[in-house]
């Protein structure tokens, strides 16, 4: 039991750090259920990967739920406009909602109800010491690339006119914040 909550704790620790850095860009950007959003696509990538014969926890399906993710970050990226009359957490809504629907038409094609029910749930109890090393890696490798670059995505997160003026090609890190963003939604709701 002690070993149980033990991988409990410290996957939450992991998971505190690089989220709670990730959620004050999605704050000061104004996409809050940007997170949502990304952890559907990347349930949606799963469960298309599950009616190709892919079985979930296997890298492959963790490859299918990366690549959507990295649709959705373009879709996101995208979709930021410097005037904008929609405004971006509409779209993101939007594309929560229709994956969230697809996840379920794609289960109905397949025996995955309790594929649907990881997605609804999840499973943090039982976390293993791999999954919790591969998160680490992750979220280490993510969490390098926000220190290196950290001037530019503060730049867009904060301050998107004064980033607009200095030429900064704003599609291109939003895609880098998204993707990013994406890489450990997917680690997480693993």
């Amino acid at each position: 039991m002690f070993d149980l909550m033990l991988r409990t704790v410290v996957e939450c620790l992991i998971l505190v750090g690089i989220h709670s850095y990730l959620g004050l860009h999605v704050i000061r950007r104004r996409v809050i259920f940007v997170d949502l959003a990304l952890a559907q696509i990347a349930a949606l990538g799963a469960t298309v990967g599950g009616i190709m014969g892919i079985m979930a926890d296997t890298p492959q399906s963790v490859v299918f739920s990366l690549v959507f993710c990295l649709l959705g970050a373009a879709l996101f990226a995208l979709t930021r406009v410097r005037h904008d009359r929609i405004p971006q957490e509409a779209i993101i809504g939007l594309v929560y909602a229709i994956s969230f629907a697809l996840a379920i038409l794609v289960v109905q094609k397949t025996e995955g109800v309790e594929h649907m029910e990881d997605i609804l749930v999840g499973r943090l109890l039982y976390v293993s010491w791999a999954d919790i090393i591969t998160a680490g890696v992750a979220y280490s490798i993510i969490g390098t690339l926000h220190i290196i670059f950290w001037k530019k995505f503060i730049l867009i997160s904060d301050f998107p006119e004064k980033a607009y003026r200095q030429g900064l090609n704003i599609r291109l890190w939003d895609f880098l914040f998204y993707a990013s963003f994406g890489f450990v939604i997917t680690f997480s709701t693993k």
